[in-house]
């Protein structure tokens, strides 16, 4: 159950974030995330956070592309390979990793491949650096050839928004207009909110708890953009914060801002499942809302404003509109932590995908 503040603080950000979204819809740009006084109190923080954030150097994410998914045994070719693309920023890209199977697109198509029965064609166009406004050149890349439009896209982008201070009516419009675009196209969708920008080491105080407000404040507004296009979103903000806290330095890679492969092995078993459901490929029982773990159906801005408060939260469409605007599902996916003798019994694999692999092998044995 929710104590009377979780709940104020929900309702409250579900008024910041149904605000957002409708500044986003109808053209407005003038809504901010916090108050212009706050911005003076943290300038100091602000610059340490930047001679702190990326002192270890970080090298281009390595290049992922390609098929996945084992020849041997089932028909895997039937029908085609699957065709998951991602698009975003540097988490989309896997910065801070150095080995292709360790960015979350790869340990995704290897999930979806084991799940699925079925080979994988993964592209990744996401751009290290990306705020929202470039959505529009990576989905021109994507729908380009309109023979090869992707059966899923999974979106990640945020966190450059807010540290450039992007307004957020115009980061969430150019997100809902690319989801739009996709789903148009024919392609699913999955979303990936705002990370939790006060879970990064080099960041304090007042700057933390301002980080992570306006990450949480946009991750809800994004939800709302994206589901009214016809995406579902998953939270990643407070996924990597209480792991992130209990094991900075095996979760940060080198430059402390990005995940290592640990981290984003983390968040690829939180997006694996909606990016299953999506395709149809999830076990039935757990397309069902689960009352103990407090998942079921809520209006859209209530459900996103709570998926933002937990990371590894799915939201999607669930209803027409009603009085109280469109309703959404609300899934507390369940996800496991990386054991620490993962490296036990597969040769040559990292502790993410033997994870990913424990996991999708549970999930077949569902089907």
């Amino acid at each position: 159950m929710y104590g009377f503040e979780e709940v104020t603080a929900s309702m409250s950000r579900a008024r910041v974030a149904r605000r957002i979204a409708a500044g986003a819809a109808f053209g407005g740009g003038g809504i901010g995330l916090v108050g212009a006084a706050t911005v003076g109190v943290v300038l100091a923080e602000v610059q340490l956070a930047k001679r702190s954030v990326g002192a270890g150097g970080s090298s281009a994410p390595p290049v992922a592309d390609g098929l996945y998914g084992d020849l041997g045994g089932s028909d895997l070719a039937a029908g085609g390979p699957l065709r998951l693309t991602l698009l975003g920023d540097s988490t989309a890209a896997g910065q801070g990793v150095h080995r292709a199977r360790q960015t979350p697109g790869a340990m995704l198509a290897l999930g979806v491949a084991a799940i699925a029965e079925r080979q994988v064609r993964l592209r990744n166009v996401a751009l290290p650096g990306a705020q929202s406004d470039d959505l529009d050149r990576q989905v021109n890349l994507v729908l380009a050839n309109s023979s090869a439009v992707p059966d899923v896209c999974v979106i990640m982008i945020g966190a450059n928004d807010v540290t450039h201070r992007m307004p957020p009516t115009l980061s969430v419009r150019h997100l809902a207009t690319a989801v739009r675009r996709l789903r148009t196209a024919g392609a699913e969708v999955v979303v990936g909110t705002c990370p939790d920008l006060g879970s990064i080491e080099p960041v304090y105080q007042p700057l933390r708890w301002l980080a992570r407000r306006v990450s949480r404040q946009l991750a809800a507004a994004q939800t709302i953009g994206a589901v009214e296009q016809g995406a579902r979103t998953v939270s990643l903000g407070d996924l990597l914060g209480p792991e992130f806290k209990a094991n900075p330095r095996e979760l940060f890679g080198p430059d402390n801002f990005h995940p290592s492969a640990e981290g984003y092995a983390t968040a690829a078993m939180a997006v694996l499942p909606t990016v299953c459901a999506s395709l149809g490929l999830w076990p039935a029982e757990e397309m069902r809302p689960d009352v103990s773990r407090n998942e079921g159906f809520l209006p859209v801005a209530r459900a996103a404003a709570e998926a933002a408060s937990e990371g590894g939260t799915e939201v999607a469409a669930a209803m027409p509109t009603g009085p109280r605007g469109p309703w959404a599902l609300l899934k507390r996916r369940r996800r496991h932590r990386i054991p620490e003798d993962a490296a036990v019994g597969v040769a040559d694999a990292t502790p993410g995908e033997q994870a990913l692999r424990k996991e999708v092998g549970v999930t077949r044995r569902k089907r």
